[in-house]
């Protein structure tokens, strides 16, 4: 005998089970928002990555540590002004 042996589990103890059993199709087919939801993922991922490579780039780190590094001096000259 070869193959998987077909049984449905009594009860889905764990996650991996009960994302094994969840009827995706059925929602696919049937619900709006469901679908919508996905191709929004797919559509809106590459834009987030694209924001991100953008705001972490090595000259956008650069100019944030030399904007927070005035932002600490003035602090500090004023703090001084306040003595």
């Amino acid at each position: 005998m070869s193959g998987q042996v077909d049984r449905e589990m009594k009860y889905p103890y764990t996650l991996t089970a009960k994302l094994r059993q969840f009827p995706y199709k059925y929602h696919f087919n049937n619900l709006w928002m469901f679908r919508y939801y996905l191709y929004a993922v797919g559509v809106s991922t590459p834009l987030f990555l694209y924001f991100h490579r953008l705001a972490n780039s090595p000259a956008n780190v650069a100019k944030y540590e030399e904007f927070k590094r005035k932002e600490a001096a003035e602090h500090a000259a004023h703090a001084e002004h306040l003595k």
